[in-house]
């Protein structure tokens, strides 16, 4: 029987959040286990979470700033900030998140990151020295150049005109202004903190892979798609910076292109960032464990472009310990996750289940599946 777990899931988006997994697999694995000891890290791949899995581990201040949303709309919004190491850490989708929008207002023509560029300014006002932020969750798909315009850029057309800082205005792009960047921006490491590795455009990129979430129809996607390819050949002819195919440009609807060309940040994963912040390595170096049980709400193609759950199965596969998934819907064959290197995923819906039942009673369903599994005193193989 397993006598040590340890639980590393993402949230289920819109039904729990990571510390609800955790409650709902420690019930499960207790109810048939109940000597085994369990340890649990709240991780995030740097999207939605981001904040709260920080907070956890390093004591931060949280600091409220007045800011728009992705469509422009008077907020406020939330970053940590680490006065000792003058440290920031943002959550892109806390001033540009899809959550802050109803359904109807998913108009990512519309959105923009500009509102993140603001607590960006606002933590460099702070003096910080490093800033750390996480990508996912978001409403757009401007590039990035909404932060970059908080930060001083402008972007004009072939008439010489400021453009709005839209997805839509992308492909209108004729001239990148730098003349007002701040430039107490030069001396701070930006850190764009994210696990997923889409190129900026084409069928793989961040129009055509995530431009519907947010959206975006098929005119509207091809429209986008020649936005990114446009700002692309403008950065790189005048900055001297062509970066849209390297992997995890396409991030956020390219925030993380706009990040590195426009504010010289640095790619970094979000998963390792998280699991060597609670220092996962010597835990798993100083006890033998029998699983790592991670999951996510949706298990699908972009699950295996590099979000939480194929990180924490490259942990699990250096400490040579068997790795689970957990999730909602499973939208992969087995063959495919088997490749990936998982040992088994458990899947809470089932095809009897009517609409939103599996999203509503998830903690249940993931406790009965959970010590269903184990029922039979499994133990790897």
């Amino acid at each position: 029987m397993p006598d040590r777990i340890l639980l590393v899931p993402d949230k289920f988006k819109g039904s729990l959040s990571a510390d609800g997994v955790i409650e709902a697999l420690e019930k499960g694995i207790k109810q048939r286990f109940p000597k085994a000891t369990i340890h649990a890290i709240v991780a995030s791949d740097g999207g939605d979470g981001f904040l709260n899995a920080i907070a956890r581990q390093i004591p931060c201040a949280e600091i409220s700033v007045a800011t728009v949303g992705p469509l422009g709309r008077s907020i406020h919004a939330v970053y940590l900030w680490d006065d000792q190491r003058k440290t920031a850490y943002l959550e892109l989708a806390n001033a540009s998140g899809l959550e802050l929008l109803q359904s109807e207002e998913r108009k990512v023509l519309l959105t923009s990151t500009e509102g993140t560029g603001v607590l960006i300014r606002d933590a460099a006002a702070k003096g910080a020295k490093s800033i750390y932020i996480g990508l996912g969750g978001s409403a757009t798909n401007d590039a990035g150049i909404g932060m970059a315009h908080a930060c001083g850029y402008r972007f004009l057309d072939r008439n010489g005109h400021a453009l709005a800082p839209i997805g839509s205005n992308l492909s209108k792009i004729m001239t990148i202004d730098k003349k007002e960047t701040q430039q107490n921006m030069n001396n701070i490491a930006i850190y764009a903190v994210n696990d997923v590795d889409n190129p900026l455009f084409g069928k793989n990129g961040a129009a055509y892979i995530y431009g519907r979430q947010k959206g975006a129809n098929e005119d509207d996607i091809e429209t986008l798609d020649k936005g990114l390819r446009n700002i692309d050949q403008v950065a790189t002819r005048q900055l001297g910076k062509a970066m849209a195919s390297e992997a995890g440009s396409g991030a956020a609807g390219g925030a993380a292109y706009g990040l590195k060309v426009f504010l010289n940040a640095d790619f970094i994963s979000g998963t390792e960032f998280m699991l060597d912040l609670v220092d996962a390595d010597k835990l798993l170096g100083e006890a033998q464990f029998d699983y790592i049980i991670t999951g996510e709400g949706k298990f699908d193609a972009q699950t295996l472009n590099g979000k939480l759950i194929k990180g924490v199965v490259e942990l699990g596969k250096k400490h040579h310990v068997p790795v689970m998934a957990v999730c909602g819907k499973l939208m992969v064959p087995k063959k495919t996750w088997k490749a990936m290197g998982l040992h088994e995923v458990l899947e809470i819906q089932t095809g009897s289940m009517p609409d939103g039942y599996s999203m509503q009673h998830a903690a249940t369903l993931i406790k009965e599946a959970i010590f269903s599994y184990f029922k039979d005193g499994t133990t790897p193989t």
